[in-house]
């Protein structure tokens, strides 16, 4: 087996075409995340991004992409922004895990949101739990009725809502792409105070982060949908889509119109949108919010953990961040401990705002 370095722009058209190929081998892979479109844009932007390439004698079995960073600590590309990592590569690909950190030089790979059933990491996984799906292939009427049963009273209630927030600020209109630039950076700025209010750490405040969303969305490769009341924009959502599959990363509303529920009134106008531009699945990212249980139609499971090597810079990634991830991970799965961090993180938020 053979395995070769390269930086994501060193790709060929046809180490690309074999990637896209390798992708109908697994619905997994056909989430945006594992599409060479994503680490070629992120490695755009950053110079610790990586591609091991690996071939038998039959041609080209896989693709690794990864970040390395100093004393050989390697991460999945785009680590703390993507929400499916792992390999993508035939499945019957029989390879060591610690043979390919060895030969893309790095001494552990850890990982937050891995692909559970792929057969390469999984001896390491730590924890794992689930990424709800929503699945459109019957078309948006069959989800909705599905989701309707599933919380008839939820629905019931956005809908209210919606009817409510048309009386009372303007006709609700949606368009599910668009291209304007001064929308997306509304779009980041509503995320930015969200992040801010919340206590979380502001992503936008990273200029490689604001120009690779930048970048997605002029290349297509991004979709930001917009909900308006007459022509105000109350909520938005920025995704990406690889054929017909889209994964959420951004959404944001307006908390002048909160009381409205403006984020789920853009949900179910974002699923009805993308079932009428053939997208079949939207995959929302695992997290602690109640309405994706409410929204979803599967779950794919998924798991972090971790890879190493006996190496010096994999010890002290060990202690640097072992012990805070298993921390998080109790709080993530006992939903009255991941309320009370909520809670936690708001008030410190509030407190930490300078005063007026």
């Amino acid at each position: 087996m053979k395995i070769e370095i390269l930086r994501p722009g060193e790709l060929g058209s046809s180490e690309l075409e074999r990637w896209r190929e390798i992708q109908g081998t697994d619905p997994a892979l056909a989430n945006p995340f594992m599409a060479p479109e994503f680490t070629l844009g992120v490695g755009r932007f950053r110079k610790d991004v990586h591609v091991a390439v690996i071939s038998s004698a039959t041609g080209i079995e896989g693709f690794f992409p990864y970040e390395r960073h100093g004393a050989g600590v390697g991460h999945p590309v785009g680590f703390g922004l993507t929400d499916l990592q792992g390999i993508v590569a035939e499945p019957g690909l029989d390879l060591d895990a610690k043979a390919l950190l060895r030969a893309c030089r790095i001494g552990v790979w850890d990982f937050d949101h891995l692909i559970a059933h792929q057969r390469l990491f999984a001896p390491y996984h730590q924890v794992t739990r689930v990424e709800p799906i929503i699945d459109l292939t019957a078309g948006y009427a069959a989800w909705e009725t599905e989701a309707k049963a599933l919380a008839p009273k939820t629905h019931k209630t956005i809908k209210y809502k919606e009817r409510k927030l048309g009386r009372e600020v303007g006709e609700v209109s949606t368009t599910f792409s668009s291209a304007s630039a001064d929308e997306l950076q509304r779009l980041m700025d509503w995320k930015s105070a969200q992040y801010q209010r919340t206590g979380r750490t502001d992503r936008f405040t990273r200029p490689w982060i604001v120009d690779l969303v930048r970048h997605f969305h002029e290349t297509g490769f991004g979709v930001l949908s917009v909900l308006r009341a007459g022509d105000r924009p109350v909520s938005m959502h920025f995704g990406l889509r690889s054929g017909h599959a889209m994964a959420g990363w951004f959404p944001a509303y307006d908390t002048e119109f909160g009381r409205y529920s403006p984020g789920m009134i853009g949900h179910l106008a974002l699923a009805s949108g993308a079932a009428a531009d053939g997208i079949t699945e939207i995959w929302m990212g695992r997290g602690g919010k109640e309405f994706k249980e409410w929204l979803k139609s599967r779950e794919l499971p998924i798991a972090e953990g971790r890879v190493a090597r006996p190496t010096p810079g994999a010890g002290w990634h060990w202690v640097r961040h072992v012990p805070v991830n298993r921390l998080r991970d109790a709080a993530l799965s006992n939903p009255k401990f991941y309320a009370q961090a909520d809670r936690v993180l708001k008030t410190y938020a509030k407190l930490r705002k300078p005063s007026s």
